[in-house]
């Protein structure tokens, strides 16, 4: 096989969609079509069963990371009296309200609601009250407790199945129109069914040598983000799916030559995305799984065909990142397992304490108890600021040359 790496054919088509997305979504903008802007964690099966059109700040903040504009965006945010600690998706998100500046033209429309839930972190809290203050439009809140323990309580599922029924009704009373359970069902089911196949194509990549990398999922995540609970999202995975298939048959490596195997841990570095993959690929090291794309797939373990709500609360509780390192380390030691790796490249992201929080700790139980090594690499998702092109080079040479030691 060459060792020249073969584009994956998907992408085109997923840009087409992202940029219909967001151009249908601001072209309604001032319309009767209702905008909620929302967390990625958010129950966005109740908005499009209502008929409300969900946008997502964080993702638009990975694209401004991705597209190299987060960091004026973050300065502007500075500007009006952010800290700079605060988290750079949200600063990103301020920047652009605050500029116009945006890789969609115009800037996002303007939302008539906002949607916060907290199994994510904290900081989507306070972000989304600044929000609410800032368009003054109503804000529904779910808060999904952290759990501690390896299993779900069942009183923790009630509680947010609660909340999920206060929004539905909140909703319904907000726009004068009742969301219709049969709709919210149907949505459920195929906002499942698209979760399955990004979870069959993230299977994909136990398959060696993997046909597609994490650097890629990062990039492919976009559509189950913000279009999860809708046809279109399910006919561009089964595509995807398609092609993954494709490429397993023929052979075709995302990494020629891959050699050991890794799995990467935390959101990823957008402004690096590209240098990082190639970087890891001149080294034959092909990272084929992350906690951060693997957590939209995530379905609980509690089920019910006959309440499909109370399913949903279990689901957005939440996976890795609402549990404790007890559960994360058994999540890890099951992709080690899964996806042969050789060990795991961490992104301690100073913009996301909840999910750095314990990855030094989680890194020596790999070690200590397991045998397997880790890559610490300090950064931040979007701010170019704290990150060391001389640093991140010199860690990653001198863990592949671990990674080539412990092979031979």
């Amino acid at each position: 096989m060459s060792d020249e790496r073969v584009p994956i054919r998907s992408y085109k088509r997923m840009k087409e969609i992202m940029t219909m997305y967001y151009g249908m979504a601001k072209m309604s903008e001032g319309t009767d079509q209702k905008i909620a802007w929302i967390t990625s964690g958010g129950p966005v099966e109740i908005l499009y069963a209502a008929g409300i059109t969900p946008i997502y700040p964080e993702n638009h903040a990975a694209m401004c990371g991705a597209t190299k504009i987060a960091d004026s965006l973050c300065a502007a945010a500075e500007e009006r009296g952010f800290s700079r600690d605060l988290c750079s998706y949200a600063r990103t998100d301020f920047g652009s309200i605050y500029t116009k500046n945006s890789p969609v033209p115009g800037g996002l429309p303007k939302p008539d609601l906002l949607v916060c839930c907290n199994n994510i972190c904290d900081t989507v809290t306070k972000w989304y009250q600044e929000l609410q203050r800032i368009f003054k439009v109503p804000l529904f809140f779910i808060d999904a407790p952290y759990q501690y323990g390896m299993e779900d309580g069942p009183e923790i599922i009630d509680y947010v199945k609660a909340q999920l029924e206060e929004m539905i009704t909140g909703i319904g009373e907000l726009f004068g129109k009742p969301i219709d359970p049969d709709k919210l069902n149907y949505t459920i089911d195929i906002s499942e069914k698209a979760a399955a196949l990004w979870r069959e194509i993230q299977g994909m990549l136990a398959h060696k040598p993997a046909p597609m990398n994490s650097f890629d999922t990062f990039i492919h995540l976009a559509p189950i983000v913000t279009l999860r609970g809708t046809e279109l999202c399910i006919e561009y995975y089964e595509q995807l799916r398609d092609e993954m298939k494709e490429r397993i048959e023929l052979g075709i490596a995302s990494v020629p030559g891959e050699k050991y195997r890794l799995g990467w841990d935390n959101l990823a570095i957008w402004f690096k995305i590209k240098e990082l993959s190639d970087k890891f690929a001149v080294g034959k090291a092909a990272l084929v799984v992350s906690t951060y794309p693997e957590s939209f797939c995530y379905q609980a373990p509690y089920r019910d065909e006959n309440d499909k709500l109370r399913s949903l609360a279990a689901t957005y509780i939440g996976g890795y990142i609402n549990h404790g390192l007890d559960y994360r380390e058994r999540d890890l030691l099951h992709m080690v397992e899964k996806f042969s790796l050789d060990g795991f490249v961490m992104h301690s992201n100073r913009s996301c304490r909840a999910y750095s929080f314990g990855q030094y700790e989680l890194a020596k139980r790999l070690m200590q108890k397991h045998g397997i090594p880790s890559l610490m690499l300090e950064a931040d998702m979007n701010d170019s600021r704290a990150w060391s092109d001389e640093q991140a080079n010199t860690r990653i040479e001198a863990f592949l040359e671990t990674l080539a030691a412990r092979k031979n």
